[in-house]
């Protein structure tokens, strides 16, 4: 046995549950009920019901989902033109912020105002220079090379 000495509740030992066609005989008895009493004495009847009781006769309240029907876009009613945007949070403004100064190091950048720019195009005019210089003296000892071919051809 449990610590209680009991397996469970006593009102979970039995529920009577009703099939959906019950349920709908029951709803359309109540239906039949309801109508067959509409007189001509319950339209006095229902006004003493509907009489306010306590504060709620003094309130006058209306229902303000009632109306909410077809929702509009701002720009159709005309006050979309004043009103301003909505602040940006700190996060979107970084990012923002971020990408911004992102774009402009790449103009910078490819203009060559930047260090690392003027950086990379000065190993590059010496990369240049020293191409030029490598072709220029592999024309001249090709050109060696072919005068020493002709000179040795001449002396045969």
């Amino acid at each position: 046995m449990t610590l209680g000495g009991r397996k469970g509740k006593p009102s979970n030992r039995k529920k009577n549950w009703s099939s959906v066609e019950e349920a709908e005989q029951e709803n359309s008895a109540d239906r039949q009920k309801g109508s067959d009493s509409e007189d001509g004495s319950s339209d006095e009847e229902e006004e003493v019901e509907q009489k306010a009781k306590g504060v709620s006769g003094v309130i006058e309240t209306e229902n303000l989902n009632a109306g909410a029907g077809k929702l509009q876009k701002l720009s159709a009613i005309g006050g979309g033109e004043d009103v301003p945007k909505p602040e940006l949070s700190r996060r979107e403004r970084e990012q923002l912020q971020k990408e911004q100064a992102k774009r402009n190091y790449q103009k910078m950048h490819a203009e060559g105002k930047t260090e690392e720019a003027q950086k990379d195009l000065a190993r590059l005019a010496i990369v240049r220079q020293q191409r030029e210089e490598a072709a220029k003296k592999k024309a001249e000892e090709k050109k060696a090379k072919e005068e020493a071919l002709a000179a040795s051809k001449a002396r045969r």
